[in-house]
C-alpha cells in the first residue's frame, strides 16, 4: 500500500448510541461497554453523536461523565454538541466539570444553526424567545469565552456565607485547546481557522466549489490551516464510515455489504437544497481500505481519525468491527496495534 502524507498518529471512532425505547438503559450500557472496549484495544479516543428527541444519544455529556469513572486513558470526545439547543454558560459549567472528573480527556466538538426541525421545536425549546436566538457563530464565541475563562458577570465577592465568582466554575486548565469545531463548509472550515480551534471533518460536506467529495474536504482542511495560528500543525480529525470485514462472519459481511449499497444512491450528487455530499461507506478487508484511504486526497492531509460506527448494528457487530480496525487497519495506516 502506498503510504499516506501523514502515518495515522491517533485512531478513534464515533458511536451514535442508538437503544430501544422499551428498553433504553440496555443501549446506554452498550455503548459504555463499546467505549471500555474501544480503551482495551488501545484507541486514543471515543467519541459519542448527539440526537435529540430521537432513539440515540441525547445527553453525551452524562454518559461521558460515566464513561470516565469506567475508563483511566482513552480521550472522551463529542461529535457533536449543536449548540442551537444549549446555553453557552451551563454548557460550559458541564464541559468544565467533565474534563476534571476525566482527567483532562474531554474533547468537546460543537457545531451552530438552528436546531433540526426548528418550526416544531421552537415553542417547547424556546417559549418566547424563539425569534430571538442567534444560532450563529457568535454562540460559539461565547461558549469559548467561558471556557477559556472570560468574565461572565460583574459581580464576584461574599455575599452572606456565599461566595461568588465572575467567571464560570469550576475552570478546567486546558479544555479551550481541546474544543472542536464540527464543519461541512468552506466557511465553517476557515472560522474554526481564526477561532484557533481544532477541526472535525466527517462523510459529509457541502457540494459549493465541486462534486467531488475528497477534493471538497481537501479544500476545507488546506482552508482551516490557513487561517488556524498553528498553520500545518493545526489539528484535524477525519471521520468516515470504515467497515472492515476480516474477522466477520458470512452473514456480518453481507449485512455490511447490503447496509453500504443501500446508502450508496445518496453519494452520486449533492442532496438537499444545502447541497450536501454524502461520502461512501468503505466495506471490505482492512488492506483494502487501507488502500482506499491512501488514495483518498483529503485523508492524506490528516493523521487523526474518529472513524463512525454505521447506525443500526449490533453489540457483537460493534465490537468485530472495533476489534478489526484496532488491529489491523490501524497498523495498515501506520498506527501500531496497542492491542
Amino acid at each position: 500500500m502506498p503510504p499516506t502524507s501523514r502515518p495515522l498518529r491517533k485512531l478513534g471512532f464515533l458511536t451514535i448510541g442508538l437503544f430501544d425505547e422499551a428498553d433504553p438503559r440496555r443501549g446506554h450500557e452498550s455503548t459504555l461497554s463499546i467505549i471500555e472496549l474501544g480503551e482495551r484495544l488501545g484507541f486514543d479516543s471515543a467519541w459519542v453523536r448527539h440526537r435529540h428527541l430521537q432513539y440515540g444519544i441525547s445527553s453525551p455529556l452524562v454518559l461521558l461523565a460515566a464513561a470516565s469513572q469506567r475508563t483511566s486513558r482513552i480521550q472522551l470526545g463529542t461529535a457533536v454538541i449543536p449548540l442551537g439547543w444549549e446555553n453557552p454558560l451551563r454548557l460550559a459549567e458541564d464541559l468544565a466539570t467533565l474534563d476534571l472528573l476525566s482527567g483532562g480527556r474531554l474533547n468537546p466538538g460543537v457545531s451552530v444553526g438552528p436546531p433540526m426541525h426548528y418550526a416544531r421545536v421552537r415553542e417547547a425549546l424556546y417559549p418566547g424567545t424563539a425569534d430571538a436566538e442567534d444560532f450563529s457563530y457568535e454562540r460559539v464565541r461565547r461558549l469559548m469565552g467561558f471556557v477559556r475563562g472570560e468574565q461572565a458577570t460583574d459581580f464576584s465577592g461574599t455575599e452572606g456565607f456565599e461566595a461568588f465568582s465572575d467567571r464560570v466554575q469550576p475552570h478546567a486548565a486546558g479544555l479551550a485547546d481541546r474544543m472542536w469545531y464540527g464543519g461541512a463548509s468552506l466557511r465553517s472550515a476557515r472560522w474554526a481557522g481564526e477561532q484557533g480551534m481544532n477541526l472535525l471533518t466527517s462523510s459529509v460536506v457541502k457540494a459549493e466549489e465541486s462534486e467531488d467529495f475528497a477534493e471538497i474536504q481537501l479544500s476545507h482542511i488546506r482552508a482551516f490551516r490557513e487561517h488556524h495560528p498553528d498553520g500545518e500543525r493545526a489539528r484535524v480529525s477525519h471521520g468516515l464510515v470504515v467497515i472492515p470485514t476480516d474477522s466477520a462472519t458470512p452473514g456480518q459481511r453481507a449485512k455490511y455489504e447490503e447496509y453500504a449499497r443501500t446508502r450508496m444512491p445518496r453519494t452520486a450528487s449533492p442532496q438537499g437544497p444545502a447541497r450536501m455530499m454524502f461520502a461512501p461507506d468503505l466495506v471490505g478487508s482492512s488492506a483494502e481500505i487501507a488502500e482506499r484511504l491512501a488514495a483518498h486526497v483529503a485523508f492524506r492531509e490528516v493523521d487523526e481519525v474518529a472513524f463512525a460506527l454505521p447506525f443500526s448494528f449490533d453489540h457483537e457487530d460493534y465490537v468485530q468491527i472495533l476489534t478489526d480496525i484496532a488491529t489491523l487497519l490501524g497498523p495498515a495506516l501506520g498506527r501500531p496495534s496497542a492491542a
